[in-house]
């Protein structure tokens, strides 16, 4: 096995097995798993899928997997501490980061097995992910500034692959591609735009008139599509809390609120507290 570091903020492990060594496990960060050769089965929470040379995984928080090696397997895993989503990582982008992550984490039922729909993204992500491995070995200048841009797009890449199998049957998946899981996933894309999320916008884009889609909304979730946009928000809000250092003017500023007292204001509507307080109650937990 050998292990490379990036300052902790992202770590690369590459594993040879004839047979899986470890057992069934779950870790609390983000983990891309590159097939580099062989065959078998991988089972994602108690779900089989084969696994072949060129296949890419993603594997969420809390997710439990093991392989069954059929042929000698080689695997290089990317593995994304939680330093990665804070404030003091010096990435041009972090809070497109962000996004991305969030967009995977808050997904109900991520779509586990190969992530990976196109072709030529594939070949996209497998020549980006030599560069990673390339700029570890040789730490030339610059080579954080790149790997950290390179897992963006890696990870850019793996997002739109799963959030177009969402929207198609795939073989070996079935999808529920009903109305409101268009919706759903059309709120959970745009959430950081409010003027993506509003009735009137929703409305056109689905065909549907405000109060069809309203009502529509309503009888199947439980929930208006303002409380619903809300709740969502209010998920993120307390991510961020948890995972990063922006202050909460960024991040009202991030989601689309006014200002920071307007972000406060709903936030002590859900958690009985301001944001403050629930970032120093997790502060004194954890």
């Amino acid at each position: 096995m050998n292990r490379y570091t990036l300052h902790e903020i992202f770590v690369a492990h590459q594993y040879s097995f004839d047979k899986w060594e470890v057992e069934p496990h779950n870790h609390n960060y983000f983990e891309i798993i590159f097939v580099e050769e062989g065959n078998g089965q991988h089972t994602i929470n108690n779900i089989k899928f084969p696994y072949k040379q060129n296949d890419v995984f993603l594997l969420a928080p809390e997710d439990t997997h093991f392989f069954e090696i059929e042929k000698h397997s080689t695997f290089t895993h990317f593995k994304f501490t939680e330093l990665l989503f804070s404030s003091k990582v010096n990435l041009p982008d972090r809070k497109y980061w962000l996004q991305r992550i969030e967009q995977l984490l808050h997904r109900p039922n991520i779509i586990p097995g190969d992530v990976i729909t196109y072709e030529e993204d594939r070949t996209l992500i497998w020549d980006i992910h030599k560069v990673v491995m390339k700029e570890f070995e040789n730490e030339k200048i610059y080579y954080q500034e790149i790997i950290s841009n390179a897992i963006s797009t890696i990870l850019s890449v793996i997002v739109r692959n799963i959030s177009d199998k969402f929207n198609h049957t795939d073989n070996n998946v079935i999808i529920n591609d009903s109305r409101i899981d268009q919706i759903l996933n059309h709120i959970r894309q745009n959430v950081y735009d409010n003027n993506l999320t509003k009735i009137n916008y929703m409305a056109d884009k689905f065909n549907m008139s405000q109060s069809s889609i309203s009502s529509y909304f309503k009888k199947v979730t439980g929930e208006s599509i303002h409380q619903y946009v809300t709740k969502y928000k209010m998920k993120l809000v307390e991510y961020r809390l948890l995972h990063t250092e922006f202050t909460i003017a960024e991040i009202a500023y991030q989601l689309g609120y006014t200002d920071e007292s307007h972000l406060t204001k709903t936030f002590k509507k859900h958690f009985s507290m301001s944001p403050k307080q629930y970032r120093k109650k997790l502060a004194v937990t954890n």
